[in-house]
């Protein structure tokens, strides 16, 4: 993450007090926060409790009378030097104190709705827009250092929102989340809202059971029944392509329970299913392009058409053939988001971690890799069979990077292609075909 504070502005305080000067904080280009210098000089006397003087870089001192504008501007920089510092610190850019500060923004949604502390990590907010009919479309997972309302009116549009859902994906941690009032409120909304806009498929005797759980408000024994229904607790993108079965083959994907579900409308139609488990990916990658116009070359003042993403992960369909299947849609970078979660999840789990554990050292979004593969080797990985890609790299079992390079080939005139290698991916023998 990067800090800076660009600008100040000269605010007056609450109930007509005194005006005062406030620092805009941005994190990676974007508004973070705006503070007062008595703010960041508390954060500066915690951590210099927690880790003396001597670790802490210089902080600007006080000063007894009023600034000028040059001194104002002379302590701008000095507190934009130090909060890059304190961020490039291995030891205070990683220290709870430092990230409580960041998060303050979005848990203060939190604190509103009188969710516990050791309940926060259990959800998030993410960034959606509103379609027409109702429903909406997940545009992102807010980072933990983005200030929601800025997120939101930056945009300037009223079709963007700001929604609260849970952030892990085994359901087994519902209990955690259902020994709250809180929290087994914001589990039942999600569940019902998600139910009503059919991302949860429900049969005609389930949903009477639902209804009639619904009426006696036994919110704990419908979210019970709920967890044995199909896609329960699964993230729902928009309607896309993808290249399985089939070429060019319209398909809605859904995240969850360690796997991506792909439902296709076939002639006649009669819906059918296909899921491709996490441990079984060998390894994806999001690929951006830009499509030539007709024609097939460019050249200065030639229009171009609009970027186009794609999600492309090698499976493995039965023992030592390995398969790329592509998904193409503006959602592909979420997607990827959600498998990488759900493979840190995964390797936390295997190696005896903690979900309460894991959840509060997620930083912007996501796990460290050191968290996610403690003591958990990565098992050996296949030679491609397929001979039209590139040759594909050996990925040794003691790697511990997860951005790859060399991977199979992008598509038409990729401007991005980052392959991950996941460390969970299992191999299977004959008894599993």
């Amino acid at each position: 993450m990067h800090f800076s504070i660009p600008e100040t502005e000269s605010r007056s305080g609450d109930s007509g007090g005194s005006a005062y000067v406030a620092y805009n904080i941005h994190v990676n280009g974007v508004l973070h926060c705006r503070v007062r210098y008595s703010q960041l000089l508390g954060l500066h006397e915690q951590l210099r409790k927690e880790y003396g003087a001597n670790v802490l870089p210089a902080f600007p001192p006080k000063k007894l009378f009023s600034l000028t504008p040059a001194e104002v501007e002379q302590r701008r920089e000095q507190l934009e030097k130090y909060m890059q510092a304190v961020r490039q610190d291995p030891l205070l850019g990683s220290s709870e104190t430092f990230n409580s500060f960041l998060r303050r923004a979005q848990q203060a949604v939190a604190a509103k709705l009188d969710l516990p502390d050791d309940l926060i990590g259990y959800f998030s907010l993410f960034l959606v827009r509103e379609k027409e009919d109702g429903t909406f479309s997940f545009v992102r997972k807010l980072q933990e250092f983005e200030l929601p309302y800025v997120s939101v009116t930056s945009l300037r549009s009223q079709e963007y929102k700001i929604v609260l859902r849970k952030s892990y994906w085994d359901s087994a941690y519902d209990d955690d989340v259902m020994e709250n009032r809180v929290g087994l409120n914001l589990l039942y909304a999600q569940t019902v809202s998600d139910i009503e806009r059919g991302w949860i498929l429900v049969t005609k005797e389930q949903h009477r059971q639902l209804k009639s759980l619904q009426e006696k408000v036994s919110k704990k024994e419908f979210l019970r029944l709920a967890q044995t229904l199909r896609h329960y607790g699964y993230l729902r993108f928009d309607a896309c392509v993808a290249d399985f079965p089939e070429k060019d083959c319209p398909v809605v994907v859904s995240a969850g329970n360690s796997e991506l579900s792909l439902q296709l409308r076939l002639p006649g139609q009669q819906l059918r299913e296909g899921s491709f488990r996490v441990t079984r990916m060998r390894c994806w990658r999001v690929t951006s392009s830009v499509p030539l116009p007709s024609g097939g070359t460019s050249s200065p003042g030639r229009g171009r058409g609009e970027v186009h993403l794609e999600l492309a992960f090698e499976y493995l369909m039965s023992k030592d053939r390995l398969q790329w299947v592509t998904i193409t849609s503006p959602q592909a970078i979420m997607m990827s988001i959600c498998l990488q979660s759900m493979v840190d999840e995964l390797m936390v789990k295997k190696s005896g971690g903690s979900i309460r554990k894991m959840l509060r050292r997620r930083v912007g979004g996501t796990l460290r890799r050191s968290d996610s593969q403690q003591a958990v080797k990565s098992p050996p990985l296949l030679e491609s069979p397929d001979a039209s890609r590139e040759s594909t790299v050996k990925l040794s079992s003691k790697l511990s990077a997860v951005s790859l390079r060399g991977i199979g080939s992008p598509s038409t005139d990729a401007s991005a292609s980052d392959v991950h290698g996941n460390f969970a991916f299992e191999g299977i023998g004959d008894e599993d075909l």
